[in-house]
């Protein structure tokens, strides 16, 4: 495509027009080939976030970036492939909650396929806090697939030329705003599962992405955008106001809400899921996960892992999985399935234990006496 050509395509971007699929497909395909100058290509993620995205349009970005730039790998289990995600951009930032809640998935016995990146607008993002706990996220796609079968949880690294080798690494790591990318890049997982739970930047954007996961393939999905109680959206159900959900099943999609009260939680103080460092992230979701932290952190794990754990067939509903999904956090086991994918997914799965293990042993020092 000619420079002038894809300008002109900017130009109607910033305009408020819309492109269609296949429009968005081909400029998606010169970001993949890097054909178009730096300055082009980052005007063009920009106006079409500034915009707002058409369900057209996230599609047309997906199918260029799964088909141009991500390695497949299509892991053997005996359940549907899980993955969850949140797509960041929300305008009220909590800690980690996904990875919390995808260990509680896998340690109920589901088979969870995730593909995360670094913190592009958030303080610590999920590949970020997963390196940190010991798991290895420079290691092949291959690697990723075997831990996936073998323990029930793996991550592909957006963010890896192992992964997405010719163009969405290198687009990643120049650039720190929220785009497009998280969305449709996110969604590029070289597993492609087909149940999911996925929470979006904002309210607007539910309907849209719950019609593109339909359209990509997901047969089984919740997608949602919670509130904070104060004019503020989260990537995620939400334990201090409002959720809004759309769901995707038997070929349809249905909308509903659910607010703290359905889950019979108290009203918490929304500074106790503000994220700190990298260091105390890793620390908090151990003690989490042991079962020891209790809290505002440990209901928001748990009510993010309800979808899971219903879309899974633990349970029937998701106010039941509420309820489970803290159970298995009170049993300790969601800190041993971390301990099994540290030692999984690893090229040297010693130095993964030794990592976790020194983080463990850091936060058994700190915990009172009973």
């Amino acid at each position: 495509m000619e420079n002038k050509e894809f300008g002109a395509r900017i130009s109607r971007l910033i305009g408020k027009g819309n492109l269609t699929r296949r429009e968005t497909r081909e400029m998606f395909d010169e970001l993949m080939t890097n054909s178009q100058p730096d300055l082009q290509q980052g005007a063009f993620l920009a106006a079409l976030s500034a915009k707002g995205e058409t369900s057209e349009e996230m599609a047309g970005a997906w199918e260029a970036i799964y088909e141009m730039d991500t390695v497949k790998a299509s892991p053997v289990t005996p359940k549907p492939l899980l993955e969850n995600s949140g797509t960041g951009m929300d305008t009220f930032k909590t800690f980690n909650v996904s990875t919390g809640a995808a260990l509680v998935s896998a340690a109920a016995g589901n088979y969870m396929a995730r593909h995360g990146a670094r913190a592009l607008s958030s303080r610590c993002g999920t590949i970020d806090l997963v390196e940190a706990l010991g798991v290895d996220v420079e290691c092949p796609a291959l690697m990723v697939k075997t831990s996936v079968e073998q323990c029930g949880i793996g991550i592909f690294n957006g963010m890896s030329a192992r992964i997405h080798p010719q163009a969405l690494f290198r687009i990643l790591s120049q650039i720190h705003f929220g785009s497009t990318l998280n969305i449709s890049a996110s969604l590029a997982n070289p597993a492609l599962p087909h149940y999911g739970a996925r929470g979006v930047f904002a309210h607007g954007m539910v309907l849209p992405v719950a019609e593109l996961m339909k359209v990509i393939g997901y047969t089984n999905a919740l997608i949602f955008h919670g509130s904070n109680g104060k004019g503020l959206g989260l990537d995620e159900v939400s334990i201090l106001g409002e959720t809004i959900f759309a769901e995707i099943k038997d070929n349809r999609i249905t909308t509903f809400t659910m607010t703290p009260s359905d889950f019979n939680i108290a009203e918490a103080d929304d500074s106790e899921l503000v994220p700190g460092d990298l260091e105390t992230e890793a620390a908090m979701m151990v003690q989490l996960l042991a079962g020891k932290l209790g809290g505002a952190r440990e209901d928001m794990v748990a009510v993010n892992a309800a979808p899971l754990l219903y879309l899974g067939g633990q349970t029937s509903t998701i106010v039941e999985g509420y309820k489970a999904a803290k159970e298995i956090i009170a049993s300790g086991l969601a800190l041993a399935k971390l301990r099994q994918w540290v030692s999984c997914q690893n090229q040297n799965p010693a130095n993964g234990s030794a990592t976790l293990n020194q983080i463990i042993e850091r936060v058994e020092k700190a915990l009172p006496v009973q």
